[in-house]
């Protein structure tokens, strides 16, 4: 039976192995903490800019699904301690009664506002986005003319510049990270880097030249960007296991950055007037915090944390966004004013699960599209997952702010 995701560990898949995964930190009893906190530092700010714990991620491409259980998730005692977890080198379809595909295969960011083609329309609009993105007009400029390019190159691809934009900040953060940009290989850059339009001498550290290269290397293999399951696949092409710079081996975590950057990028295209919102501080500050460890009872780093659990990251997300939130996923609930159940979620909504007439048991922050922000059950990373499947105990969302 497929049950929803938890705070509290249940089950889960065989570990994505990796010579970069350290050790989860044991959990502690919940914390009875108080529903304000002093408002954190902006230490999260600039995911490429952090160096963050590669743990396993629950969405995974071969070893993906909802967390498997024989029930619900009981309120745990003081002091007990999760149930034990299946051996590393058990067979994932023996897990909880059988490994699922990808929760993240049909995902890929909505439709961002159009690239406009012209110099000064060009300029113009990326003046406009610069800002509300926190992307320097430069590199925007770059994405956008990697998207013209491909679209006379290989219109079939449906390539979008936010795509560029999400692999620009899970690279480089947009080239302040470094001097490849889009973090290219060396074999890449040989193969796609050259007789770029308009450009006579191609330099791996030029955003325009980096973004048709990248362009090219993404729609490589055929792919149709404009389908989730095309623009996964994309991704995982390009970035291939190898990675570059502060990358480093740790795939799944590059593009769920990707993945979560260009949704956030896209939804900003079409309202930057939200971009200063706390709803969008506090997603900023969520997308930050993507690999890090979950902990049973966790406020995160600056709270002495190797991570957080998942209402700490909610909290502490809110925190930055300077909106006090009570501590625990069931308070959270009970307190937030609720989005209409025929509403999907916007941005910057909590999402919940349990059973509201006895104890909301998990909480995620929505992303967009159908995809939520979560720290999931102890062994796994924060990362992005679908907030929604049938057969889940979801039992609505809240809004702590606009």
């Amino acid at each position: 039976m497929r049950v929803p995701l938890t705070c509290k560990a249940v089950a889960r898949y065989r570990e994505v192995v990796s010579n970069s995964l350290d050790g989860v930190t044991e959990p502690e009893p919940a914390p009875s903490a108080p529903e304000t906190s002093p408002k954190k530092k902006s230490w999260a700010h600039g995911v490429a800019m952090r160096s963050l714990v590669a743990l396993p991620l629950v969405a995974g491409l071969a070893t993906a699904g909802w967390l498997l259980a024989g029930g619900n998730d009981p309120a745990p005692a003081d002091g007990t301690q999760p149930v034990p977890l299946p051996a590393a080198n058990q067979d994932p379809a023996t897990v909880g009664g059988g490994a699922g595909p990808s929760v993240l295969e049909v995902s890929a960011p909505v439709k961002a506002q159009e690239t406009p083609k012209g110099a000064r329309p060009l300029e113009e609009w990326a003046t406009k986005l610069s800002g509300p993105l926190d992307i320097p007009a430069k590199s925007l400029i770059g994405y956008a003319n990697g998207e013209l390019a491909l679209r006379g190159e290989q219109p079939n691809c449906h390539l979008s510049w936010v795509t560029l934009a999400g692999v620009g900040a899970a690279s480089s953060n947009h080239g302040r990270g470094g001097d490849n940009p889009l973090g290219l290989s060396a074999q890449q850059w040989k193969k796609y880097g050259t007789a770029i339009p308009g450009i006579t001498k191609p330099a791996l550290t030029d955003p325009d030249s980096a973004s048709v290269a990248a362009g090219r290397a993404l729609c490589a293999s055929g792919a149709d960007l404009g389908g989730g399951a095309g623009w996964w696949k994309a991704i995982a092409g390009y970035q291939g296991g190898k990675g570059t710079g502060k990358i480093g081996n740790d795939a799944e975590l590059f593009r769920q950055r990707v993945l979560g950057n260009a949704q956030l990028y896209a939804t900003l295209s079409l309202d930057p007037a939200r971009a200063s919102s706390p709803a969008v501080k506090a997603t900023r500050f969520a997308l930050g915090q993507l690999g890090l460890p979950y902990v049973w009872g966790g406020n995160g780093p600056e709270a002495g944390a190797a991570g957080f659990d998942c209402s700490g990251l909610t909290k502490a997300s809110y925190d930055e966004a300077g909106v006090g939130l009570p501590r625990t996923a069931d308070s959270q609930f009970r307190a937030l004013p609720r989005v209409p159940g025929d509403q999907e979620p916007k941005l910057g909504d909590l999402v919940f699960y349990g059973n509201p007439a006895t104890r909301i048991h998990h909480v995620g922050l929505y992303l967009g599209n159908g995809l939520m922000i979560n720290a999931p059950t102890e062994g796994q990373a924060i990362q992005i997952h679908t907030y929604h499947s049938k057969g889940d105990d979801y039992t609505g969302a809240g809004r702590p702010a606009a």
